[in-house]
């Protein structure tokens, strides 16, 4: 970027996106123009989704100029798209403005190129999702808030530096140089200096140390704190179907047709989400432009030599993070990957996070990425989970205690306390995987001798002394700013989130009470247990126990539900087989589908058909559309079973069966 102003160009216009749908579509059409100081901030969007920017389908496309052609499909309003096909790329816009927290959700940066894309250049809104915001500063799309509009439509030659206020200095210099890609090729050039580390000693916590171990050299000091800029070598990443076309095409465009990966070994691709899209009716116009993306996978991974994980004969060996916290992903790791659940490999005691297509074509082909050293909030648990409660319930709490109010917002997640030592490995993978649901950066478990005794059945050729020595844990004395908060998890009780946010969960008394009493009697017609979240060797093992209990009692599922059960890996496949849960969930009446994403994408058996369906499900978010157009509610894996059994939500309660009859 070579202007140090910013001034609206004349012509061009900004779009508010308000709660009045009506409002949206007269500006659309051009019948409308509004300025800041005709509406309250009160007025505008708040938590708009990636989903809502560009739906799944959407990204079925890898060139940002046609995802440009669909942006905001996915913002519906009674059934009806608000943006129709080149809505925002034919209005003449290059300023859009909405409310709080813009792009939560999936990683996906096709958001952020559908807007750029289509001629927008200015972001405005009162606060932005963790990654989209990154997605916006590594594509070179300026960030503001809602007092530097007034000013921009007031005629004002606005200062850059106006849209670098609390920006770290190294995340300056990629705004000044137009995006990440131009920042690289500066610090290449030697035309940039990064800024030397001035932090003195101080106690670190799990996220400091994790950076801090990964620390490229000439930086300086060895110790963080919260705000720092820094290059930092990645130990690993992956991509999967839906993004690593377009990785292909941006290292293509910045470094030419024989670029290379910097060590094709620490990377992979995955074959996941999209290996069941070919079921699903509403993905069928799309088929061909699926197969392409997986033929471009295919030559990405020739080309470059990174890992293989794609499907043979059909089928997925498993969903990316699962199959990565299984097979690769070490404690004390720093890993990135292109979706916002890589988060997930924290439950490892790794760093784990997601980023946009950009960022990862960069730190692949250069081996190191940029981090802002983030702020941290700790959860300390104590106690054990009852029977009727899985980690999918604390995760619901937190996102209903403190997420809703941004205690989590970009903020690593830490857990601790010897709670957490009562939950198995797979149940401390689902309070990292849901960290992104919290709008956080990521989220780290303490690692114990659980930790080490998991991965050593799944690394032999390591020691467990060796992995005991890659475990990282807090200073005495680490700082929070986000606090420390006790959580007993034997007083916590099934939770719900209803449907549209997966913060939405419906305690009345957080201290007691049956939270799932409080939504009354919700009829079901789709029961799905699967996803990175809830496809576990533990989840499996929580829905078998339900199935059982009603099976023993002469029970299956209700005559109007349609359950499915989807494994997240082969291993885990291989695990429910082994304990002859198969046969189990064919005498239960449900449908069993094999490894990959399936309905929490959208792309599977489990999808919705009709806005009149209503689904319990185990997946991480609920986000209108997300999994089909009927109404989702998020539950536990306990409670997704029993409604199956139930015909509409309830709590799981061991024996709650036996008494009632068929």
């Amino acid at each position: 970027m070579n202007s140090k102003t910013v001034k609206l160009h004349e012509g061009k216009r900004v779009l508010f996106l308000t709660k009045d749908p009506a409002l949206i579509r007269s500006q659309l059409e051009g019948e409308l123009d509004l300025r800041m100081e005709d509406l309250d901030v009160a007025d505008l969007l708040d938590d708009i989704n990636t989903d809502a920017m560009t739906p799944a389908w959407a990204c079925f496309n890898h060139r940002p100029e046609d995802i440009a052609v669909h942006a905001y499909a996915g913002l519906v309003v009674d059934g009806e798209r608000l943006f129709e096909d080149r809505a925002l790329l034919d209005g003449g816009f290059e300023v859009i403005v909405s409310g709080e927290r813009k792009g939560v959700g999936s990683s996906r940066e096709t958001a952020v190129q559908a807007e750029k894309w289509s001629g927008i250049r200015v972001a405005i809104a009162d606060s932005f999702a963790p990654i989209h915001a990154r997605n916006n500063i590594n594509q070179g799309v300026l960030m503001a808030g809602h007092d530097v509009l007034v000013r921009l439509q007031a005629g004002e030659e606005v200062p850059l530096d106006a849209f670098l206020e609390g920006y770290d200095p190294i995340t300056r210099l990629i705004v000044e140089r137009g995006g990440l890609f131009p920042f690289y090729r500066a610090l290449e050039k030697g035309e940039v200096a990064l800024p030397s580390l001035k932090t003195g000693p101080r106690p670190l916590n799990m996220a400091e140390k994790m950076i801090a171990n990964h620390l490229l050299e000439g930086q300086g000091t060895e110790y963080l704190q919260p705000g720092d800029a820094v290059l930092v070598n990645v130990d690993g990443g992956y991509s999967h179907e839906f993004t690593t076309a377009q990785i292909h095409h941006f290292l293509q465009q910045e470094c030419g047709e024989s670029y290379t990966v910097k060590d094709p070994s620490k990377f992979a691709v995955f074959e996941d989400h999209l290996i069941y899209a070919d079921g699903v009716a509403r993905m069928a116009p799309f088929s061909d432009k699926i197969e392409r993306l997986r033929d471009l996978q295919r030559g990405f991974q020739q080309h470059t030599g990174v890992r293989d994980y794609s499907a043979v004969d059909g089928k997925s060996p498993g969903i990316c993070h699962q199959v990565a916290r299984e097979e690769f992903i070490e404690p004390g790791d720093f890993i990135q990957a292109t979706d916002s659940h890589t988060c997930m490999g924290g439950g490892n005691n790794a760093f784990a996070f997601g980023v946009g297509s950009t960022e990862y074509a960069a730190l692949i082909q250069s081996g190191f990425t940029f981090i802002r050293v983030p702020e941290s909030i700790r959860f300390e648990l104590t106690g054990t989970l009852p029977d009727d409660c899985a980690a999918k319930d604390i995760m619901l709490w937190i996102l209903w205690r403190f997420a809703r109010d941004g205690h989590t917002l970009d903020r690593v997640m830490e857990f601790g306390g010897e709670g957490l030592r009562s939950l198995d490995m797979d149940e401390r993978a689902t309070l990292a995987n849901m960290a992104t649901e919290c709008s956080a950066k990521s989220g780290i478990c303490e690692a114990d001798e659980e930790t080490i005794r998991w991965l050593s059945q799944r690394r032999p050729e390591q020691s467990a002394e060796a992995l005991r020595e890659r475990c990282v844990s807090p200073d005495p004395g680490a700082t929070y700013a986000g606090g420390v908060h006790a959580i007993d998890l034997t007083g916590l009780r099934p939770l719900v989130a209803t449907p549209g946010d997966p913060d939405k969960g419906v305690p009345s008394d957080p201290t007691n009470g049956a939270f799932i009493d409080d939504i009354g009697s919700v009829r079901i017609d789709i029961a799905y247990g699967g996803s990175c979240t809830a496809g576990k060797e533990t989840d499996i093992d929580l829905y078998a126990r339900v199935l059982k209990d009603a099976v023993d009692a002469g029970r299956k599922v209700a005559e109007h539900v349609s359950f499915f059960i989807q494994f997240g890996s082969r291993h885990v496949e291989a695990y429910a087989s082994a304990r002859g849960y198969q046969s189990l969930f064919e005498t239960a009446g449900v449908t069993v589908v094999g490894p990959g994403c399936g309905a929490c994408i959208g792309c599977g058996p489990g999808v919705s058909s009709e806005h009149g369906q209503v689904t319990v499900s185990a997946i991480n978010r609920n986000y209108r559309g997300r999994s089909g157009p009927g109404s989702l509610y998020l539950a536990s894996p306990l409670t997704v079973a029993a409604s199956a059994i139930a015909g509409h939500i309830v709590a799981y309660r061991h024996g709650m069966f036996a008494s009632v009859t068929a």
